[in-house]
């Protein structure tokens, strides 16, 4: 025993089981909170809520104007001639033969043609519908981003109960050992007056050792569990933390919250978010039936020379300019556009189909909270009630062995069953949390457990 005390003060001192940080007491609340802030899957979340405006940005600019730059550079070693009649350059009542032709080179070494371009979409069926989009495209991200933010809350809040269960039981441990241990020395009295046997001591110490065994057992769960629980909140490993004694409370008014409202459930503000997406995609395609009408204009320069650089006398420099209209009809292309519209029509027919079907998964899963928080309620009441029997029948064994009218094994195992008692009640109170939780959720409220 003194061995296992020491090895236990060792563990102290290294941090094992406490560390050398500053602990700070943290209620759910504030581990929702903080975990909304620093884990990576909420920041890049809002990322994508940030990075949704630039997306829109990349639709809206096929419906500004287009303005580019272009510059050239031609060298022509060889300049191509062209055949042209002799007539032209006979001189006057100078007889040219019939089918004479003259070849004459047509430009010069050099040619720089630098120019300004401008293109403005005036009807693009594709162009507008895509502009109809970006509303949708934002709200996609946003509920994405709500439905991300409830995920991690419920993944905190199934973090959180489950260390506050273990600590739990490391109570009913302690505890037991403690009762463990004062039994030990009324033995170890007795014992050493001759009025008990060295069997039963023996015994007491085997008990007294499990106990601790299990207590460093339970110990090392919980720090695992703690660690598990700042993960999932995107908190330092090393940062100590401690849990209030107020965290099992039962609030029998989550039974009655109404879950039947199915369309208030992110999951399905997304999917019916990605069907208007869908539905525009398929608009957009359908565009391609439609004419597309642009304008254009143009304006720069042409220079030509037989010297580089083509300035200081060395070129000859014109300017040059126009503005067109570009109508394009759609006639055939082999049934290409139809093929990609029944295409994207099945896109949004299969969402239908899952829209439907996590109606039911939502339905099945919040009646199954309903169900699963009426047994858990039930189950603490007679796990309470158990326990406080399981206490009067330790007490009553006590007694009885104090006076020699129950045996050591009488009360060794009425101390295990209390210690079962206590760890079914705290089971049955962390099952009671997670429904509590499945219910808030079913119910699109998941965000309320912040204001707790």
């Amino acid at each position: 025993m003194n061995r296992i005390r020491k090895w236990l003060l060792i563990l102290l001192s290294f941090g094992v089981v406490g560390g050398s940080y500053a602990q700070e007491e943290l209620t759910l609340r504030e581990a929702i909170q903080y975990a909304l802030k620093n884990k990576a899957d909420a920041k890049k979340s809002q990322l994508d809520v940030i990075n949704a405006e630039n997306k829109i940005s990349e639709v809206r600019s096929g419906a500004l104007p287009q303005l580019n730059l272009n510059a050239g550079l031609t060298y022509n070693p060889i300049i191509q001639k062209a055949a042209l009649p002799g007539e032209i350059f006979a001189k006057p009542g100078e007889p040219v033969s019939p089918g004479t032709t003259v070849l004459v080179a047509m430009g010069q070494k050099w040619q720089a043609n630098p120019t300004i371009s401008l293109t403005q979409q005036i009807f693009n069926q594709s162009v507008f519908t895509g502009l109809k989009a970006a509303a949708t495209t934002r709200a996609f991200y946003q509920v994405n981003h709500e439905m991300t933010e409830e995920q991690l809350i419920e993944r905190v809040a199934n973090s959180y109960y489950d260390v506050y269960q273990a600590k739990m039981q490391l109570e009913t441990i302690e505890s037991n050992l403690k009762s463990t241990k004062k039994t030990r020395e009324v033995i170890f009295g007795s014992y050493s007056n001759g009025l008990a046997k060295k069997i039963d001591l023996d015994r007491t110490n085997v008990t007294v050792n499990n106990l601790e065994s299990s207590k460093l057992q339970k110990i090392n769960e919980i720090e695992l569990k703690e660690n598990a629980l700042k993960f999932v909140m995107g908190m330092d490993v090393d940062h100590e933390v401690v849990l209030p004694n107020t965290t099992f409370n039962i609030d029998i008014q989550v039974a009655h919250l109404d879950t039947a409202q199915l369309d208030n459930r992110t999951e399905i503000k997304l999917l019916a978010t990605q069907r208007q997406l869908n539905v525009f995609n398929k608009k957009s395609i359908e565009a391609q039936y439609y004419p597309t009408l642009s304008l254009k204009a143009d304006y720069g320069y042409v220079g030509f020379g037989e010297k580089f650089p083509l300035v200081n006398n060395n070129g000859v420099w014109a300017n040059f300019g126009s503005i067109g209209l570009n109508l394009s009809f759609p006639i055939f292309n082999g049934f290409a556009t139809r093929s990609k519209v029944r295409q994207a029509q099945i896109d949004i027919d299969k969402l239908d189909v899952d829209i439907v079907d996590k109606k039911m998964s939502l339905k099945m899963d919040a009646n199954n909270a309903q169900k699963q928080l009426k047994n858990s309620l039930l189950n603490i009441n007679v796990q309470q009630a158990n326990m406080k029997l399981a206490k009067e029948v330790l007490s009553d064994v006590e007694n009885n062995y104090k006076n020699g009218l129950a045996t050591l094994t009488d009360l060794l195992d009425a101390e295990k069953a209390y210690a079962e008692a206590q760890n079914n009640h705290s089971t049955a109170l962390l099952n009671y949390k997670v429904a509590e939780i499945q219910i808030i959720k079913s119910n699109g409220n998941l965000k309320s457990l912040i204001n707790e």
